[in-house]
């Protein structure tokens, strides 16, 4: 069946009838082509890596596809690929021991002190790009859509900074590429949260997308999701979208999982695609993929960072948050999110410190932490961990958490998405949609359910069986906040403590729940190379005093280390 499909895809496209230069990027054939068809890309079948995983123990890692039915890289790498082309392999490996792993305020300095140019720094990461994502072999089907001014932005940026004309007081993000998940608005960019229905979705740039734009920051493209951030189906893949295929952890392809619904976000931050990315959560969808892809993740409060312009599941739970490769870059990238968004009833305007947070006062000494006693019994990396900070002079108490109910949790994210989703349509979406509503959604993927919903759509339809009401949500939303809330609690107020400690998205769902954020930093790996974190979890609008604990733990541990076939 798929050698079919690929077949097919070849007949349709008429590009590949014509008289053709395979060009691989890797070699960087710089022959006159410009009287001929360049491609940089071919679909192939990927059939046996499919077959391979058809027994993997894990049931969702058993994929049906890896490669995209529905995108062509050509549309998206052709447009850059002559400013890309200027970039030698020479410069490129120049540029490594400049930019490769290094935080926002290394790359500042050196861009500050003329050893770098905005320009260079945008045509390395893009450079990285083409190298993997072009070659099926490396490709982690991440990048689905690039910023055709991306370059020129940043070589606008150079002429200013040659003229001395920079702002006087640079925001640390000015200048830095930044990828957003792709269901994030973003103007002169689809947005499709994966999903084909929204395959030409044009809309203005999201809230916080105007904010790192005034801050200076470049945005380098979209990266791929969980399709609908992950509330599509049931037992599928995390990380597959119909738009932009499966995607892949760059610790072990096909080997572990990517997390979701931010895989993109994660998998290309790890990849070093580019300086760092945004991710969304509802309950676990950033700190689920930061710590499966060994980066930093931060779900913030439910209020810090504006959701308008996000296509939504929960208005209630939905947040965005930075992902990066290390503490310092999380907290730049938040700061350059956050404000007072008035089409937001949620968003609040917080002075909270968060940029300066993780270079001030990181001892671990004397912090109180909650450790989970069953966590502690199960799994040896954090045991390990936990005996280190006590190393350090943090203070240990071992808690055992109440048992609380989280029926109904479910049904928030029915009634809201039910809600939400239409109001997005209407008045997010620049142009006609095939959809308007969760029923014609669910009928339009119907169509074509091996395109569309190769693994079914069963939280869709689940959607519009929910027969909650607006009155029963309320309730249900207050009596899980106060679980949420009293499952942390009661041990952080009984003992003073500073936060609770988890393991990546272990616990998210009670934190969703309570609004309360949480940050996970890489912890190290298993014995099979797969990412493990920790997840510093405190009360609502914590965010400095977790980032400081995160900055405090990484300049100790030093645990995360970059994916051995992306360096």
């Amino acid at each position: 069946m798929e050698v079919f499909l690929v077949l097919s895809y070849l007949v349709m496209k008429k590009i590949f009838l014509l008289t053709l230069v395979l060009l691989a990027f890797a070699c960087k054939n710089k022959k006159e082509t410009s009287k001929e068809e360049v491609v940089l890309w071919m679909p192939y079948n990927d059939s046996l890596e499919v077959e391979k995983n058809k027994t993997h123990k894990n049931s969702r890692m058993r994929y049906k596809l890896l490669q995209s039915k529905v995108i062509d890289k050509n549309e998206i790498f052709l447009p850059l690929y002559p400013e890309v082309q200027k970039l030698s392999e020479k410069e490129y490996t120049a540029l490594k021991p400049l930019i490769l792993e290094k935080d926002i305020y290394t790359l500042r300095k050196q861009l500050d002190e003329g050893v770098l140019t905005y320009e260079k720094l945008v045509l390395f990461y893009l450079y990285r790009i083409y190298k993997y994502e072009l070659d099926n072999t490396t490709t982690l089907n991440t990048v689905i859509a690039l910023n055709k001014d991306v370059v020129k932005q940043a070589r606008k940026l150079d002429e200013l900074k040659n003229a001395n004309n920079e702002p006087a007081s640079k925001h640390p993000i000015y200048g830095m590429p930044i990828l957003l998940k792709d269901n994030i608005n973003t103007k002169n960019m689809v947005t499709t949260a994966g999903a084909i229905a929204l395959k030409n979705n044009s809309t203005d740039d999201a809230f916080i997308v105007k904010q790192l734009k005034e801050n200076g920051a470049l945005i380098l493209g979209k990266v791929n999701l969980s399709e609908w951030a992950y509330f599509l189906c049931t037992g599928c893949p995390v990380g597959y979208s119909a738009v932009g295929g499966q995607t892949l952890n760059p610790y072990g392809r096909t080997v572990f999982e990517t997390g979701g619904s931010s895989a993109g976000s994660g998998t290309a931050v790890a990849a070093n695609y580019a300086v760092a990315a945004v991710g969304t959560e509802t309950s676990g969808s950033i700190l689920s993929p930061s710590s499966q892809n060994s980066v930093v993740g931060l779900k913030p409060t439910i209020g810090l960072l504006s959701r308008t312009g996000i296509v939504p599941i929960s208005s209630t739970l939905d947040t965005p948050g930075p992902m990066a490769k290390n503490v310092g870059d999380a907290a730049i990238l938040l700061d350059a999110m956050k404000g007072k968004d008035a089409a937001d009833s949620k968003s609040v305007e917080k002075h909270l410190g968060v940029l300066s947070a993780p270079l001030i006062d990181n001892s671990l000494k004397g912090k109180r932490f909650g450790v989970i006693k069953n966590l502690l019994e199960s799994d040896s990396i954090y045991k390990i961990t936990i005996d280190k900070l006590k190393e350090q002079g943090s203070v240990i108490v071992e808690i055992t958490p109440p048992e609380v109910s989280m029926s109904g949790f479910l049904s928030i994210l029915n009634i809201d998405m039910k809600h939400d989703l239409p109001t997005y349509i209407k008045n997010q979406t620049k142009n006609k949609l095939p959809i308007n509503d969760i029923k014609s959604a669910v009928a339009f993927n119907a169509k074509d359910s091996v395109v569309r919903i190769p693994y079914g759509q069963a939280l869709f339809r689940g959607i519009l069986a929910d027969t909650t009401t607006v009155e029963e949500l309320a309730v249900i939303v207050s009596n899980l906040e106060q679980n949420g809330r009293r499952y942390f609690n009661e041990a952080m107020d009984a003992h003073n403590l500073n936060a609770i400690l988890s393991i990546n998205n272990y616990h998210a769902g009670y934190a969703a729940v309570a609004k309360y954020p949480a940050i996970t930093v890489p912890m190290g790996y298993k014995k099979t190379g797969e990412p493990i974190s920790l997840t510093f979890i405190a009360k609502q609008f914590k965010e400095a005093e977790l980032l400081r604990y995160a900055a405090g733990f990484e300049s100790v541990f030093k645990a995360r280390q970059i994916p051995k076939k992306y360096n």
